[in-house]
């Protein structure tokens, strides 16, 4: 994942990190560690996007013969470090063996299986727990209801 303006990046840290295959009763434990993580990535995610809106007025003002002036030289330390602290998070989640799939929506999957096929257990902030799925491929819009049956 990458959101980027020039140079002022949010990106998943690289981990090579084996896909985790999660029951449902799995992912649902890790629910209240990812909701405290994903609460701070979205509470983080506004202010990252309005210092890169400051910064890149500022940029687009300045005069390239003389350098950066110091308001935007503050403007990308306070977007590096924000940046640095969402890309910490993302990296924790990423360790979870989840996906953060929404900013806006703070979207997390988690790989299973159902019925012998490698699907998404699906969750997004303001959910007390996993109560739906998706393939892989089909994303938020294909996310259907947990079958009765694996909810136990």
């Amino acid at each position: 994942m990458r959101v980027c303006a020039p140079s002022l990046c949010i990106s998943a840290y690289i981990v090579s990190v084996p896909r985790k295959y999660f029951t449902l009763a799995e992912a649902n434990r890790t629910l209240p560690l990812v909701k405290r993580i994903v609460a701070d990535i979205v509470a983080l995610h506004p202010q990252w996007r309005d210092l890169v809106a400051r910064y890149e007025l500022v940029a687009a003002q300045a005069k390239p013969d003389r350098g950066e002036p110091p308001e935007q030289i503050e403007l990308r330390r306070q977007v590096d470090a924000v940046a640095h602290q969402i890309n910490d998070y993302l990296l924790e989640l990423q360790q979870i063996g989840c996906v953060f799939k929404g900013f806006e929506q703070g979207l997390v999957d988690f790989y299973g299986k159902l019925d012998g096929k490698e699907i998404f257990w699906c969750w997004k902030v303001g959910e007390d727990r996993i109560e739906h799925w998706h393939e892989l491929e089909a994303g938020y819009a294909g996310r259907q209801p947990v079958p009765e049956v694996v909810r136990g």
